[in-house]
């Protein structure tokens, strides 16, 4: 079994009343995660009961919220037991369903997963304030992918690893860079088996969330869609222009481009801007949570051409997965002159320029965008994130660190909180 760091939060949230509910895209993982701690709870002693609606049998019990306290009771009597529902997504209002059943008082423990559709359909947010705690489970993140390459045997010393066997380090981040970090993938060796699972894993998604779920009738348009945002991966879009190019109203295209969010297959990021005269306030950037899945839409699947907007994809995907549980929103920086900064990490308070570049650096670069942003807002640290070099240096106030990209790992935001 692949470790994931999700894993240790979610098992000591056991305890805690309120309902566990993971999320995320398909295939990322949620149902191992949930078998894994069933079979932990069991060998503990512990009462537990499983049901997945996606098969018949245990889609009956959700009938009605009697029906499936009758199961549970079946299972627990009135004595306390770890329920777990896989599929949450296949049941209609499905977060009103559980609000009626934990406000009982019941002393079952409910631990639930789900696709990001049940964001779309159910409304189980809104339905389970302060009854739930989500956790938002995605493919490998880079470390949890090369750690189970490695055998977990440099788990603390990642950095080390990679510079002592740079070849082989580098191996498997193209091969991370190529593939991405959906489990089956990983764990796949064949590149024929690789790229059979992904086509599995796209159609399911297209015709199970996108065309069953919500009911989205214009596949190729919203395909093409896909196929667009693939190639536009770190660049600033046009909405207009995207609505013309693959044919659908400026309405409908927001629709698609928010199921995409909310289904956890695209994340956009907004312009950074004080200035309204001098910046840039509109025109998104969106990159993809797994890069596997961008390249197979535009037919990259394991032969990627130009790896240096994947590299922002890839330190865009570090950097959100740093500002969990912080008060850091990711934003881009452009000025109408066209001076750019890949990502601005903002707390309303302090600031963090991260500048991005796909090159084995022997001395640091600064660039001119870089400085002018620097001089203009005058922040505690700026990051530029390359392939090998690591330095730091002084600029007026502000402490430049070039940083390798496996050293962003372990680089600890809270130095310009």
């Amino acid at each position: 079994m692949i470790k994931r760091k999700l894993m240790e939060d979610i098992r000591k949230h056991l305890a805690k009343p309120e309902i566990t509910l993971i999320v995320g895209p398909r295939q990322a993982g949620k149902t191992t995660i949930m078998k894994a701690l069933e079979e932990e709870l069991k060998r503990k002693g512990e009462r537990t009961l499983y049901l997945n609606l996606d098969i018949e049998h245990d889609k009956e019990h959700f009938h009605s919220q009697t029906s499936l306290l009758r199961r549970i009771e079946l299972e627990f009597g009135k004595n306390k037991g770890y329920v777990f529902i896989d599929e949450i997504q296949r049941k209609e209002d499905a977060g009103l369903f559980l609000k009626g059943i934990y406000d009982m008082n019941f002393p079952y423990k409910f631990i639930v997963s789900g696709s990001g559709s049940v964001e779309l359909k159910e409304r189980i947010h809104e339905s389970l304030v302060g009854r739930k705690r989500v956790f938002e489970l995605l493919t490998l993140s880079f470390d949890e992918f090369i750690n189970y390459k490695t055998g977990y045997k440099y788990e603390e010393r990642l950095a080390d690893f990679f510079e002592i066997e740079k070849t082989k380090a580098f191996t498997l981040f193209e091969e991370y860079m190529n593939f991405g970090g959906y489990p089956r993938i990983t764990l796949e060796e064949e590149l024929s088996e690789k790229l059979s699972l992904m086509n599995e894993i796209y159609q399911s998604y297209i015709e199970r969330d996108i065309y069953y779920l919500l009911k989205i009738q214009k596949l190729p348009e919203f395909s093409k869609l896909v196929k667009f945002l693939a190639d536009s991966v770190g660049k600033t879009i046009n909405l207009s222009e995207i609505s013309t190019t693959i044919g659908v109203s400026l309405k409908t295209l927001k629709e698609y481009l928010w199921y995409l969010e909310k289904t956890f297959i695209v994340s956009k990021i907004t312009p950074f801007f004080r200035n309204l005269r001098k910046e840039l306030s509109k025109s998104p950037v969106y990159y993809f949570y797994d890069i596997g899945l961008r390249n197979f839409s535009i037919g990259e699947f394991g032969k990627v051409r130009d790896y240096s907007f994947i590299f922002k994809n890839f330190v865009y995907l570090v950097l959100l997965e740093k500002i969990k549980n912080t008060a850091f929103q990711i934003h881009f920086w452009r000025t109408k002159d066209k001076a750019e900064i890949d990502f601005v990490l903002d707390t309303g308070v302090s600031l963090l320029p991260v500048e991005v570049k796909y090159k084995r650096l022997k001395n640091p670069e600064i660039p001119r965008a870089l400085r002018s942003f620097m001089e203009r807002y005058n922040p505690p640290e700026a990051l530029i994130v390359n392939l090998s070099l690591y330095e730091k240096s002084l600029i007026n106030n502000t402490e430049v660190i070039t940083i390798p990209f496996y050293k962003l790992i372990d680089y600890r935001l809270q130095t310009v909180i």
